[in-house]
């Protein structure tokens, strides 16, 4: 029986730390959160109206 492969950082592609898992460094989880706060990721959905934004403020 084989054992699964280490899934790569997926930022660098290197191999990940136990540290900063899923990521190799700290540089690598800094910059996956920097993408997160400039909305290079987004979560899939129907777009909200401003009208429901203002009811759940």
């Amino acid at each position: 029986m084989s054992t699964p492969r280490a899934r790569p950082c997926p930022i660098c592609k290197k191999p990940r730390s136990e540290e900063f898992s899923p990521f190799c460094s700290a540089r690598c989880r800094d910059k996956d959160l920097a993408r997160w706060f400039n909305e290079a990721y987004a979560v899939p959905g129907d777009p909200a109206s401003p009208d429901d934004i203002a009811r759940e403020e």
